[in-house]
Formats: structure tokens, C-alpha cells, sequence
């Protein structure tokens, strides 16, 4: 996983669902001022549900303390689209097939579904100062505390 204190290359091009519109753009251009970039696997899909569910129940006191956030998965900006409607998401989702930020993050882990080994994105969050430098790191997602997650490592981070 990449250091804090590191400026990942977020040069690469990428689909998001932006104020319910999709764009695509640099991922880095994304990051205006202080982020939290979430990776979480798949809409739909029960703890990813929670995962989410806790972002927006806590995005006020996030965006208080100065951060924006961003939620990162494999699924299209269409699906994404869906997701936020039926939730009432407000914030970024960004469509992410190949693990491209995870991989600029040296996030990619082995994994295992039924006995089955796979390579994959780490469920974690980043958060990003304004100039796009990593200022913190929740390495590993509890998807029903994620929100309290998020809140302390804004607070270890200032």
C-alpha cells in the first residue's frame, strides 16, 4: 500500500457519476481539495450496502470537518446511477472495472470465494489532502462502523 505522505499517479481516465451526471475524466481531477476515496466491491451486495449506507449517514460531519468523498467500484456509471436513485447518494461513484485506483494505490490483494483464489481491490479508504497527497489510510473497511472510521481518520489526520 502505497505511503502516506505519497502523491499517487491518479492521471488515468475513468467514468464517474457526478451530481447524477456521468462524466469521464482523469481521476485525479476529481480530487478537489480534501477527499475520501472509499473502494468497496459491488452495489447491491450486502455489506457494500452498509459500507455506502454509513458514507451517506455520515457525509455532513465529513463534509464539516472540509472533505468531499468519493465511492470506488467495479460497477458501471449505469449501475451506479440506479444505486444512488434508490439510496438518495449524493456522492461521487466512480466505475472502476479494471482497479485502476487500487493499483495506483498498490492496493491489489489476494482474495478467496468459494475456495477460490482471486487477485482484487483491498477494501479500504484514502484520504487526500488538497493537493492530491495521501494524508491517511483506513486499511481495512468495517462496513457497519465505516462511517466512525472515516470521522477518526479525519481527526488522526489533522
Amino acid at each position: 500500500m502505497l505511503s502516506i505522505g505519497k502523491k499517487p499517479k491518479l492521471t488515468f481516465k475513468i467514468d464517474a457519476l457526478v451530481d447524477g451526471k456521468t462524466v469521464n475524466a482523469s481521476f485525479a481531477s476529481l480530487l478537489e481539495g480534501p477527499t475520501i476515496v472509499s473502494v468497496y466491491m459491488r452495489n447491491n451486495t450486502s455489506a457494500c450496502d452498509k459500507q455506502a449506507a454509513e458514507m451517506d449517514k455520515n457525509e455532513k460531519a465529513i463534509v464539516r470537518q472540509g472533505f468531499r468523498m468519493i465511492a470506488v467500484s467495479r460497477d458501471t456509471c449505469a449501475s451506479h446511477a440506479k444505486y444512488a436513485a434508490k439510496h438518495g447518494y449524493k456522492f461521487t461513484l466512480v466505475s472502476d472495472p479494471e482497479d485502476l485506483f487500487s493499483k495506483a494505490m498498490d492496493a491489489i490483494v489476494e482474495k478467496s470465494m468459494y475456495g477460490k483464489k482471486y487477485l482484487g481491490p483491498l477494501r479500504a479508504a484514502y484520504l487526500f489532502d488538497g493537493d492530491g497527497k495521501l494524508i491517511g489510510v483506513v486499511p481495512k473497511v468495517e462496513a457497519a462502523e465505516h462511517g466512525k472510521q472515516l470521522l477518526a481518520a479525519i481527526a488522526e489526520a489533522k
